[in-house]
Formats: C-alpha cells, sequence, structure tokens
C-alpha cells in the first residue's frame, strides 16, 4: 500500500504522539506530600532533588530517603522549577521509576485477600490530571480496591496526578485496558454490578451498594460514553439544588464512593 505525503504527515503525528502518551507514564514526581508518601512505598526512586535551604517537612523527608540509600542532590529552586515543569514542588522532586500497572485480576485478588466483596472504580476517559488525582485520592479513602482507566484518550499518571493525588496513587492498585466496554462486560461475568455516575438515573443515596461493586465515572465533558453507559446495571445521579446542574467529576466521585462506602460497612 503507498502512502501519499499527507498519510505520512499523519502518520508521524500519530507516532508521535503515542510516544507522549508513554512518556506521561514517567514520574517526575513533585511536592512534599507525594514524594514522602513515595519513599515511604519502597518503589524504585532514582535521585531526589531538594532546595539548598532545607527546612521543616524537608527534613523528615530527608531523613527517609537517606534510611531508604536514595541518592540527594541539593539544587537551586530554579533548576526544581525546570524539573517540576509548572507542577508547584515546594522545595522537592523526586525521579521515579514509571508506576507499575496491576492487572483487573490483581485488583480483585486485593478484595480477595481482604476478604472483601469486590470495589472497583473505573473511569471512562477522565481527560484532567487534577481530576485524575483527585479520584485516585477519593479511592484510596473509601477504601476501593482498585482503578480501571483506559490506555487512550484519558490522563496518565503524570506528577501532577500524582501531586494531585496527595500521594494516594502509591496505595492503590491501577489497571489500564484497551476497551473499558469490554472490561465491563468481563467483571459482570464474575458477578460484578455496575453502577455509572451519570444524570438522569435514580438518586445516589438510594441505591444498596454493599454488593461485588464497580462504580463508572464519566469524562469532564461528555460524562459516560453511550455504549458504557448501556452496560450498566444502575445509573445513580446526585440532586442538584443549585442553579448548576453537575458537580466535578472528582466531587461527584467523593459523594458517590463515600455513600457506597458507609452502605457497604452498614455504618
Amino acid at each position: 500500500m503507498k502512502f501519499n505525503k499527507q498519510d505520512n504527515k499523519i502518520r508521524k503525528e500519530n507516532y508521535k504522539n503515542n510516544i507522549n502518551d508513554e512518556e506521561q507514564d514517567e514520574l517526575i514526581v513533585c511536592g512534599r506530600n507525594a514524594v514522602l508518601e513515595l519513599i515511604r512505598s519502597g518503589r524504585s526512586v532514582d535521585k531526589l532533588f531538594v532546595k539548598k535551604d532545607i527546612e521543616g517537612a524537608l527534613i523528615v523527608i530527608l531523613a527517609e530517603a537517606r534510611r531508604c540509600n536514595i541518592p540527594i542532590v541539593e539544587v537551586q529552586r530554579e533548576k526544581l522549577d525546570d524539573l517540576a515543569k509548572g507542577v508547584i514542588h515546594q522545595g522537592v522532586v523526586a525521579m521515579a521509576a514509571a508506576k507499575e500497572y496491576a492487572s483487573v485480576d490483581d485488583i480483585l485478588k486485593i478484595a480477595e485477600d481482604r476478604g472483601e466483596k469486590p470495589f472497583i472504580v473505573i473511569a471512562d476517559s477522565i481527560n484532567d490530571p487534577h481530576n485524575l488525582g483527585a479520584i485516585i485520592r477519593n479511592c484510596d479513602g473509601a477504601g476501593v480496591h482498585g482503578l480501571i482507566i483506559p490506555k487512550r484518550r484519558s490522563a496518565g499518571l503524570t506528577s501532577v496526578t500524582s501531586r494531585s493525588s496527595a500521594g494516594a496513587i502509591e496505595h492503590l492498585a491501577i489497571a489500564k485496558v484497551s476497551n473499558i466496554s469490554s472490561t465491563i462486560n468481563e467483571l459482570k461475568k464474575k458477578g460484578i454490578w455496575v453502577v455509572g455516575c451519570e444524570a438522569n438515573g435514580q438518586s445516589y443515596d438510594s441505591i444498596d451498594y454493599d454488593m461485588p461493586l464497580a462504580v463508572v465515572l464519566g469524562s469532564e465533558g461528555e460524562g459516560i460514553s453511550p455504549l458504557v453507559t448501556k452496560n450498566c446495571d444502575f445509573i445513580a445521579s446526585i440532586p442538584m439544588m443549585g442553579k448548576v446542574n453537575s458537580l466535578n467529576v472528582s466531587c461527584a466521585a467523593a459523594v458517590v464512593l463515600f455513600e457506597a462506602a458507609k452502605s457497604r460497612k452498614k455504618i
């Protein structure tokens, strides 16, 4: 098959985009909480960069780094600014190995090992890394066993995601899948009920979440895709009393996930 110049241009652009997608998974972790949790997680850290005038919480971070034999380099703030690429770093940046993704089976095994019914969150194309990080933080706080994200059309596990999660990214199993709809169908075959968070459904607090559960969150602009919505067993909506008709996706996630946690624990 022959390609014209326009075809070649498109192919080169696609190749460039694929490289950028992979680079997003290489973590440069910024911020005191995120770096401290990274070190405590036991993951390999190649190097720690800190500002020259060390004080306060940085002393604790350095002590942890020395305990784990992590190389420490004192640098000027300009160097940290350059490494952080616009992310607020609070005087410390860690160069970390890319997070190892779990599999969906790994997530199910975590639930089994804890003697609990599976509690999974599926992020259907969350594009903002701040939102993804906040969702990860919500998942950790609500006792979720793992998060599933798509390989394409989604924010990756970048330094922005890590910092927005306040370090929770180090404690949550995260799986990356090729097709969200197919993954949902496989989960349903294993006895897991799927609740989509979307408009025009039943009130989120009318659902009994005490079951093998997957909660689906949609993208910021489009919500859950029509095919994924069709595969959900329930649609949960949050009643709104003001003029704005919806919450930010990470805020909606917090409302639904902690309601589910309350229902599952019967408290």
